[in-house]
């Protein structure tokens, strides 16, 4: 169920539930996306923006990720909110669980992401240069398991799946990540998915408002963690 948590005029905030995409892939034709329904929930955002396979959309959130979205109604909110996050005006935050227990309890992971077959990574240098963009990353540990830690995460560039590669890289990937986590890391029984929630996200809206929302861990997430 996608949750409208925001309103106004120019924007629409959503609360995304994990496993869904935000705009249609090239890998799931005809599969149901947020942007499916942005577009019934107000017709007009089809013509918004500068993609209109993505009509609305300024920045997205990863198919296993839950949590805020911001989207654009009208094309000058949309170049109003394309600068914010640009110039890094907009705040976000996440809860990840990662597995282990960082030595440092909070830091900035300022390592720049490129992609390399496919996949983004922190690797600058191997058999090519790579040419990588920069990234960074800031984290808080706020509770700690035998095997497990929850961090508070804030991001202050938005690299496509930031999070999950600056996180590997330190050595704590995210649990039940897929793509990122080594074979050998295990997902425990009680979580069923990637624990990434996107739960706080402040702008200044086109209209001149400080707007500052959060959104619960999801049901599932919560049970399991108190499970662990």
């Amino acid at each position: 169920m996608i949750n409208i948590v925001y309103e106004d005029n120019d924007v629409v905030v959503v609360n995304k539930p994990a496993g869904l995409l935000t705009h249609k892939a090239e890998s799931s034709p005809g599969e149901k996306t947020l942007v499916d329904f942005l577009i019934k929930h107000h017709p007009l955002i089809k013509d918004v923006g500068e993609d209109l396979t993505r009509p609305g959309i300024v920045h997205r959130l990863d198919r296993e990720t839950s949590g805020l979205l911001v989207a654009a109604k009208t094309n000058e909110a949309f170049q109003y909110l394309k600068n914010q996050f640009q110039e890094r005006k907009v705040e976000k935050k996440y809860y990840a669980l990662v597995h282990g227990i960082p030595k440092e309890k909070s830091g900035t992971i300022d390592l720049p992401i490129a992609k390399l077959e496919g996949k983004q990574t922190t690797q600058l240098k191997g058999k090519k240069e790579l040419e990588g963009r920069l990234a960074l990353t800031e984290y808080t540990v706020i509770r700690e398991f035998e095997n497990y830690s929850l961090l508070d995460v804030t991001i202050k560039t938005g690299r496509t799946h930031q999070i999950r590669v600056h996180l590997k890289a330190i050595g704590h990937p995210v649990v039940c990540d897929k793509i990122y986590s080594p074979k050998k890391a295990v997902c425990p029984e009680s979580i069923k998915r990637m624990f990434l929630h996107a739960y706080y996200l402040s702008f200044m809206t086109p209209s001149g408002n400080p707007l500052a929302l959060e959104a619960d861990l999801p049901e599932e997430l919560a049970q399991g963690l108190e499970n662990i």
